[in-house]
């Protein structure tokens, strides 16, 4: 089977911990070699952020468990990334992306 090389999740987290804290206990994972959050929204005590993992062999499961230890809930998993190397990423050209400016 190929190996997951890149997940982009949608994630809901708890407000109280740091969007720094989550996404380096989730890059601690076995196969993970890098990861980067980006907050999309906040609330008074959530936050909704998209997680970018990336690695060798990405273990799904273990990287929903690891969100779920946080306090946090999966959303939609956005991209998926399998294969010998990582494909180029698909960029969203939406009309609120910055390629119209």
């Amino acid at each position: 089977m190929a190996p997951v090389r890149r997940l982009v999740l949608d994630v809901l987290k708890p407000g109280e911990v740091a969007t720094v804290s989550f996404a380096r206990e989730v890059g601690d994972l076995d196969g993970v070699e890098a990861t980067a959050a980006r907050l999309v929204e906040t609330d008074r005590e959530v936050q909704n952020i998209v997680l970018v993992v990336e690695g060798s062999e990405i273990e799904y499961d273990a990287v929903v468990d690891r969100i779920e230890d946080l306090g946090g809930t999966l959303h939609s998993v956005d991209e998926v990334a399998c294969g010998e190397h990582v494909p180029a990423r698909h960029e969203d050209h939406r009309p609120d992306t910055t390629w119209l400016r």
